[in-house]
């Protein structure tokens, strides 16, 4: 396998990424962030009063598409600068972790861990797990592994999925699945989980809405929208939609979900309105929305996806976002208010509030916290819920810039040594024996209760790169190379600044390599980001200060 990486012409080399103005890459023809608007960038204004045909389908191709030979990362291969040694390693370590279906590469396992005894699922291909490593093989040239996988996961979805006696939601999409080989017969044959097998039985919300996002990234990196229009993805997409688009006993536009239902699948407090699905469930939306066909089946979706991205977007904006004013507003609440001209809409106690978030609000700087819902807020900072809602500009501008300041003011908080913390501060002591159930796995400062992420390094950046600030991705990027080869890319890290190899963390995580991958190229070439970013839909009009819009 061929390590070697040429030294050729970049399009973009940012040698110089402090000086770097994204404002500046926007206006290049041969970038496709901006140009895509005829496609993805639609006002939903646009959208609601002429439901029309995409014009030009040229307007989207991505340059992820440049292919180079097997083995030599492309990416790479266009910058003028000697890339880091530990991205052939990567790249040869990704590639170990490839899994076939009859011959064909159709996703990669979690991990490759020969020093672990117990195997458990990190075997098998877990849909949110492969979306990294997805997005590193679009940006080499690589896109039919990507293809095979789309193909394969939407299968599996019209499988009849059960539960003990119950029968799940005909969209679900399965949280993994596995390939057995039988060498005698010479066939093989898939498995798939759907929560069934998984700890605590929870299906999996978030895997629908990263195989819309996939699939728009597939489409923007290769220029191709006849896979995205084939009968099957166009159904796959609707019966997605149908799920989390259903008519219940809702009265908010955010989706209520069940602990574990996400990355963090284990319990730990994250039940009711969780920023991670509501942020991934927004941009799924919008991808949807650039990717459903205008016949008589997409227009009716394509109606209501406009309505509730309108709804979602305002209700974000005004009652998950906290910046020190808001804080203050909140520690001033009065409570038990009535009718609709309550400031306290949702009930919230202010002696609730925990001591430690009064410390770490900076004057600079802001977030989107965990979870509202009546009587309760949930006031960790989750990293993944904040960097998707920069990426698909469910935060306006000037809030993606305080979530940019926030890292920087609490950078020993959430980066440390090791970037990033998936959720921040852990919990401890009784809170964590009655949140977690006693979880030994999730102790304080480990796994999902403040462990930090080496995956998360992917999303980082390329917020990172959508405001304007790739010098904090540097620094982030800088950081993991000191330490991941060395360690043999851990799945997480554990202790307050991430110093610590995980009690349980494999090794070769899948993830973790793929993440890193990603971060480097899209740092290197930040055309990438067009196939995960979102620009701002003027139409969404943003709430400019989120305590007037609690008032009448």
């Amino acid at each position: 396998m061929e390590s070697g990486l040429k030294k050729v012409g970049s399009y973009c080399a940012i040698a110089d990424a402090d000086d770097f103005d994204l404002s500046k890459l926007l206006d290049k023809p041969k970038l496709n962030i901006e140009r895509q608007r005829s496609f993805d960038e639609r006002s939903l204004s646009e959208l609601s009063v002429n439901i029309r045909a995409v014009d030009s389908f040229e307007n989207m191709y991505s340059p992820g598409g440049m292919r180079s030979g097997f083995d030599t990362p492309a990416s790479s291969a266009r910058n003028s600068f000697e890339p880091h040694p530990m991205v052939a390693e990567a790249w040869d370590a990704l590639r170990k972790s490839l899994v076939y279906f009859r011959g064909q590469p159709v996703g990669t396992i979690a991990a490759v861990d020969h020093a672990s005894e117990e195997v458990l699922n990190y075997d098998q291909v877990f849909v949110r797990d492969f979306v990294p490593s997805a997005l590193a093989f679009l940006m080499n040239g690589e896109p039919e592994i990507v293809k095979n996988f789309l193909l394969k996961t939407l299968y599996l979805q019209g499988w009849e999925k059960r539960i003990d006696r119950f029968k799940l939601g005909e969209g679900a999409m399965p949280a993994s699945f596995k390939v057995l080989h039988d060498p005698v017969r010479k066939m093989d044959t898939l498995i798939a989980d759907f929560g069934e097998s998984a700890i605590g039985r929870v299906a999996p919300v978030d895997s629908g809405f990263w195989w819309i996002i996939l699939l728009r990234a597939y489409t923007k990196s290769t220029g191709d929208l006849s896979l995205a229009e084939t009968p099957e993805c166009q159904k796959g997409m609707r019966l997605i939609l149908a799920l989390c688009l259903s008519e219940g006993f809702d009265t908010f536009p955010t989706l209520l979900c069940a602990d574990g239902c996400s990355m963090i699948d284990r319990r730990m407090g994250i039940y009711g309105y969780p920023i991670e699905i509501q942020a991934l469930f927004f941009m799924s939306l919008r991808c949807a929305l650039a990717l459903l066909k205008h016949d008589a089946e997409g227009k009716e979706f394509i109606e209501r996806i406009v309505k509730r991205l309108h709804a979602l977007s305002y209700h974000m904006r005004s009652y998950f976002w906290l910046d020190f004013q808001q804080l203050n507003d909140i520690y001033r609440y009065k409570t038990e208010e009535y009718s609709h001209t309550a400031v306290n809409k949702f009930n919230v106690i202010p002696d609730s509030i925990p001591d430690w978030v009064f410390d770490f609000m900076p004057t600079r700087g802001g977030y989107f916290i965990g979870n509202v819902s009546p009587a309760r807020m949930d006031f960790r900072w989750f990293a993944l819920g904040n960097c998707v809602a920069i990426l698909s500009s469910l935060a306006t501008p000037e809030q993606s810039v305080a979530i940019m300041d926030l890292i920087e003011e609490r950078w020993e908080e959430l980066v440390g040594e090791m970037p990033i913390k998936i959720s921040y501060p852990a919990i401890e002591s009784h809170e964590w024996r009655i949140v977690t159930g006693c979880d030994p796995k999730n102790t304080r400062w480990s796994y999902h209760n403040g462990g930090s992420w080496p995956v998360l390094l992917w999303l980082l950046t390329a917020a990172c790169i959508k405001t304007g600030r790739p010098q904090i991705a540097r620094r982030a990027i800088e950081l993991a190379e000191s330490r991941l080869l060395k360690d043999s890319w851990p799945e997480y890290y554990d202790g307050k600044l991430g110093r610590y190899i995980g009690k349980q963390a494999r090794k070769f995580q899948t993830w973790s390599i793929a993440g890193y991958l990603v971060a480097k190229m899209m740092l290197e070439d930040p055309s990438h980001l067009g196939m995960v970013a979102l620009e701002e839909d003027k139409a969404m009009k943003p709430v400019l200060k989120r305590s007037s819009s609690w008032t009448c």
